[in-house]
């Protein structure tokens, strides 16, 4: 399942209130400057300039299910910096969107989480990706851990419902190379085509445990994480790329370029990912 993130009107409606709130605390200091003004014989506002722009350009970045929190972030204040631009996210599973953006999907930016989903693209990348995140895995149960999880190899009992990633899928990779490691065999009730369906139904209580990255407990409600020994063996790694059909490729690449910039490390790292 793919998600495409009506971001800027979200913000808009976040910033109604601050706007609103500023507004009624300088009512009384606009109403004395109009009237200064009109002392002066000058129109109210004549000289006022407008500096509130439409955006008239459109980013479309296709991203990792698992970075959607922060990647909204990081979205957020790419706008700021270019407001003529909206940038607009599509989530999902690595391999989906891969699969999308082979068959012609309009994306100028793909964010994978992992290598092997970015090279799936390679023909269509505009330059070599670049490493932008580092996650690890965890053990997802629902709040309180009713069924007793407190390892991976609690996921080889068929009682234990659990859920994982479809082996294609990028945390499905990972969690199949961590499970070989350990010489596990894992019983799944399910395999999701993304972090984010493993993620529900654990916190929906569908599921008594799931493997998610790190990342995805903070940002979920009613779960909680059992860590994995041994889980550095296998990290996750984070590619990012402008693609050719870009329809801007000098905004493409800028994308790019705050994503693997200072101030997006900081938020990156604030997530819980890691940074290379």
């Amino acid at each position: 399942m793919t998600l495409t993130t009506p971001r800027r009107a979200a913000r808009t409606a976040r910033a109604t209130h601050t706007a609103r709130t500023a507004h009624a605390r300088t009512a009384g200091i606009a109403l004395a400057l109009a009237g200064t003004a009109a002392g002066c014989g000058i129109a109210p506002g004549l000289h006022a300039e407008n500096t509130s722009r439409e955006p008239s350009r459109t980013l479309s970045v296709y991203a990792a299910a698992s970075l959607s929190e922060v990647m909204e972030r990081i979205a957020d204040q790419f706008e700021i910096a270019h407001p003529d631009v909206d940038v607009r996210v599509t989530y999902g599973g690595s391999s989906d969107l891969a699969a999308q953006i082979a068959e012609g999907a309009p994306a100028d930016v793909f964010a994978s989480a992992n290598t092997t989903q970015m090279d799936a693209v390679a023909d269509l990348v505009a330059v070599e990706p670049r490493l932008f995140a580092k996650n690890h895995l965890v053990i997802a149960v629902p709040a309180g851990n009713p069924a007793g999880v407190t390892a991976l190899a609690d996921l080889e009992d068929p009682a234990v419902v659990s859920v994982i990633c479809a082996p294609q899928v990028p945390c499905g990779a990972a969690t199949a190379e961590l499970a070989a490691l350990d010489a596990l065999r894992l019983a799944p009730a399910s395999e999701e085509q993304s972090v984010s369906d493993v993620l529900a139904k654990v916190a929906s209580g569908q599921a008594d445990a799931g493997v998610v990255y790190a990342t995805d407990i903070a940002r979920a409600d009613g779960v909680e994480a059992v860590a994995i020994e041994g889980t550095e063996r296998v990290l996750t790694r984070y590619p990012i790329a402008p693609l050719d059909a870009a329809a801007e490729p000098t905004l493409a690449s800028d994308f790019v370029d705050y994503v693997t910039g200072p101030e997006a490390r900081a938020m990156l790292t604030e997530s819980g990912f890691g940074v290379p």
